[in-house]
């Protein structure tokens, strides 16, 4: 496979996670009130939820700050997928990578656009579409929709005990994609990383 070829399957596969991501998040924002649940099954349900802060609704930073650092971050991203597709890493890894950056983007979308576009959503009113720039939040300070929740695990009382966060498909790819690094890339993503490794290949070019 050229990289050409490489390329166009990981833009290929970034846009099909983000448009996946993204009806979702339309969907459960046109469709539920905020804190609305919907039983899919006794250990999967539908939350809707908003967040101003990281996966699974931590919120650690600022929220100017949190947007302006995912926007670098994807793109170092691009930066590196660019860079193992050149060095001729395996489609399997590249495929993983890809799979964060779509998740990166996915949150990044709702941060900078779903302000401006939605009107707010509460326990008692649906989220409607609205003209630009008379949503509920300003640009770069919209909030990002949640809405997979499985409590798998309850004590005596009923409480759940795992999994308690809420998080949405975005946070699903990043979160996937690390375990699959952790499990079976460990070795590949040090080797993207060595600096005598691209020195080596840039003096051999």
């Amino acid at each position: 496979m050229t990289n050409k070829q490489k390329s166009g399957l990981v833009a290929g596969l970034i846009v099909l996670l983000l448009v996946i991501d993204q009806v979702i998040k339309v969907y459960i924002k046109l469709h539920f009130r905020l804190g609305e649940c919907v039983e899919i099954f006794p250990w999967w349900q539908l939350c809707f939820v908003e967040n101003n802060g990281m996966a699974f609704g931590i919120e650690w930073f600022d929220k100017l700050f949190l947007t302006l650092f995912r926007i670098v971050a994807v793109g170092l991203l691009s930066w590196y997928l660019h860079d193992i597709i050149r060095r001729g890493f395996k489609m399997g890894y590249i495929a993983i990578v890809a799979l964060i950056t779509a998740g990166a983007l996915g949150n990044i979308i709702d941060c900078l656009f779903y302000g401006m576009i939605f009107s707010p959503s509460t326990p008692y009113e649906i989220a409607t579409l609205v003209p630009w720039g008379e949503g509920y939040g300003q640009f770069f300070y919209g909030r990002v929709v949640d809405m997979l929740y499985f409590p798998l695990i309850h004590n005596a009382a009923g409480e759940v005990l795992f999994f308690r966060p809420v998080f949405n498909f975005a946070d699903s790819c990043i979160t996937v994609a690390v375990i699959l690094i952790l499990l079976f890339y460990r070795n590949t993503l040090n080797e993207s990383l060595n600096k005598e490794s691209i020195e080596k290949e840039t003096k051999e070019k």
